[in-house]
């Protein structure tokens, strides 16, 4: 069909929209968490609309993928951005962070609007939407993030699932006086939160523990950044595991675990399996890589790494890598909470000063292919499960996001196996003076990325600007995405509306 007799066609489809945008990938090896395919890839305006060999569409730009992988848009189901935390904020603003993620390959992000103790759900919700509406590059969503959970705050919750688009509610089991909160508390949520099909998602560690081990070491004149690990010990999160685990047993609710670290704590997991038990599990890029060798660095360059959990030892390592081919663990995130050295000086003579979290998004999805896949551990459909496909499945996205198929969101990555690079503070996208990976080699790299249709980064260059993002309202967490054939039913529909269009002309 000529260029001429496309429009007339497109126009009789859509005889109140104006002309489409176009873009057509040739040539690329399409990867997705089931599927591994050379095929063109025809996107108009927002959404994939054909997927086939050699296709003859007549786009307005068209990008050569050859020798290239072509993966769905990364989903980071794990951020903080601006979060006010230990008596400041988060190095990265929603502008920042989302665009350092673009540069990583990461289209979506999952950011936490957590509330203030004392004060409402909405006026948390409220203070997110100001700091992300109008300033994301990328698209976004949030999580509830319920630190007083009240007769008040339950009454907040059927309204923020059916109005706002979210599902799923954090509780903190550490950080007493700020954020935890008790079991009791976790319970009534769980049950207040199913009835509209959310779930709770759960920080695991057990404060009581911690603040009495920080207390002793505090008291023993220990308080290097060393300390913040040996006070925030393997057991500590286990026990928080494995607790809320049969809390949500008990009740039969679903489960979200965020940023499992340990051998102990997938050891519970593994253990309700036996039970039939189905939970849901994330780890971070840095527990995949990074281990607790790295408090021992002298001086104060140990704070670059405090994070809570903190990273674990190799043992801890080996057991995440094969949880993930054993189906334990289903989503690899960041966590990315940034902070700069002199915010961490806050806790240069007292470690539970030092403000916890590190930067992480841009990196997350050339370190999991380059020291993942192309050293055997997963492989290439296993990396997109892990940093897309899964996160949007438990998360209410798929198939908008999450995969590359007719109709869904052309969230994109095009990547090239065979650039080498190294990560630096020096040439990150991060507004953080260090890098939790400073001079790691990386091989693979992500070249171009497309987000809804727009090349958003091409070959380092920043395309887009602010305000691009779209806050996505997701699906409860108990409703049932659209098939593989249902999603090709719709397709089958469209073209077969253009035939008819086209036979007319």
């Amino acid at each position: 069909m000529s260029a001429k007799r496309e429009k007339v066609a497109d126009q009789r489809i859509y005889p109140n929209k104006k002309m489409k945008k176009t873009l057509l990938i040739k040539n690329g090896t399409v990867i997705t968490a089931s599927d591994n395919y050379k095929a063109d890839i025809y996107i108009e305006d927002e959404n994939v609309h054909a997927i086939g060999k050699n296709l003859n569409f007549n786009a307005d730009k068209t990008i050569d993928a050859n020798g290239m992988y072509v993966f769905p848009g990364g989903i980071d189901p794990h951020t903080h951005m601006e979060l006010p935390f230990m008596g400041t904020y988060a190095s990265d603003s929603f502008e920042s962070g989302t665009l350092a993620g673009l540069h990583g390959g990461t289209t979506t992000i999952i950011d936490f609007a957590i509330q203030t103790q004392g004060k409402s759900l909405r006026e948390a919700l409220d203070s997110w939407h100001k700091k992300a509406d109008g300033n994301a590059v990328s698209d976004y969503a949030f999580h509830m993030g319920v630190t007083d959970y009240n007769k008040y705050t339950q009454k907040e919750i059927k309204d923020i699932c059916e109005n706002d688009g979210i599902f799923s509610f954090k509780v903190f089991m550490a950080y007493k006086g700020a954020l935890m909160v008790d079991d009791r508390q976790i319970i009534g949520l769980m049950k207040e939160a199913g009835k509209y099909g959310g779930m709770v998602i759960s920080h695991c560690e057990n404060g009581d523990m911690i603040d009495e081990l920080v207390s002793e070491a505090k008291a023993e004149g220990n308080l290097t950044p060393r300390y913040h690990y040996l006070t925030r010990p393997e057991i500590a999160e286990t026990e928080a595991t494995g607790r809320i685990i049969d809390i949500a047993y008990q009740g039969g609710h679903p489960l979200y675990i965020v940023h499992l670290t340990c051998e102990g704590a997938l050891n519970r997991v593994r253990e309700a399996t036996k039970r039939n038990q189905k939970i849901s599990v994330e780890t971070c890029i840095q527990y995949l890589l990074l281990d607790e060798s790295l408090y021992e660095s002298p001086s104060f360059e140990g704070s670059k790494w405090v994070m809570s959990p903190p990273l674990r030892k190799e043992k801890d390592r080996i057991a995440l890598w094969n949880g993930i081919n054993q189906g334990l663990l289903h989503t690899v995130a960041t966590d990315h909470c940034p902070f700069c050295m002199d915010q961490k000086k806050m806790g240069i003579n007292d470690f539970s000063k030092i403000p916890n979290g590190i930067p992480g998004i841009e990196h997350r999805m050339e370190l999991l292919f380059s020291e993942g896949v192309l050293k055997n551990k997963i492989s290439l459909n296993k990396f997109v499960e892990l940093t897309s496909t899964n996160a949007a499945k438990i998360f209410g996205m798929f198939p908008q996001k999450g995969t590359i198929a007719p109709g869904s969101d052309a969230d994109i990555v095009i990547f090239d196996p065979n650039v080498n690079h190294t990560i630096s503070a020096k040439t990150h996208h991060h507004n953080c003076d260090y890098s939790a990976f400073e001079g790691w080699k990386i091989n693979g790299k992500c070249k171009t990325i497309i987000l809804r249709g727009t090349v958003a980064i091409e070959n380092g260059q920043a395309l887009i600007e602010k305000g691009f993002g779209r806050y996505i309202k997701r699906s409860a967490y108990n409703k049932k995405y659209l098939t593989k054939e249902e999603i090709n039913s719709n397709y089958s529909r469209h073209c077969e509306e253009a035939q008819n269009a086209d036979a007319a002309i």
